[in-house]
Formats: C-alpha cells, structure tokens, sequence
C-alpha cells in the first residue's frame, strides 16, 4: 500500500499533530515517573485521549519509578501481555493485573 501524498497544507496539520501526541505522552510519562499521576489516573485518560491511547505499554512501564526496560519486560511477560500492545488493546483482565500490581492488589 503506497503512502498518500499530502498537499502541503494537510501535510502541516499531520506533523503538528503527531507533535503534540509526542509532547502529550511525553509529558505523562514525566510526570509518572515523578509520582504525580497514578497508573490508574493515566489508563482512565488513555480511555479518552487518542494520543495516550496509542502509547505502549512498555513505555508506560518503564516510565514507571524503579521500573526499567528489564523489569518492564519480565512483568509484561508474567501478566501475559505482548510487547507491542498498546494501552487500548489491553484487555480487562490484563489493565485489572497491572494496576494490582502498582496499587499493591486492590
């Protein structure tokens, strides 16, 4: 499948949005890893927001404090969820999963 081509116009408006989905999740994952915003918080607003939405998992874990990549993987695989699953595509036994374990079992 061969990309569109974008008048310049569309083109612009492309690049500021996915500029702005970059920003967004940049700014969350900040502020995640700062304790700000919890885990639960960020799934919640993953359910309205597009740019959140599409982050993954694996990015939100490893921006969680003391998580990194190693661990981050190890989690994702006992929980049962693919490496290149996105927030929206978890399942509701896989969201209820992470969010004991980072909520310590409720």
């Amino acid at each position: 499948m061969a990309v569109p081509e974008l008048d310049p116009e569309a083109r612009t408006a492309a690049l500021a949005k996915a500029a702005e989905a970059r920003r967004i999740r940049a700014e969350l994952k900040q502020m995640l890893k700062a304790g700000e915003v919890s885990l639960r918080q960020l799934l919640d607003q993953a359910n309205d927001s597009d740019a959140l939405a599409k982050m993954r998992v694996i990015e939100v874990l490893t921006a969680m404090p003391a998580y990194g990549p190693v661990k981050a993987r190890r989690l994702m695989e006992e929980l049962d969820i693919a490496p290149s699953r996105r927030l929206r595509g978890l399942g509701p036994r896989q969201r209820e999963a992470l969010l004991a374990t980072f909520e310590g079992g409720s």
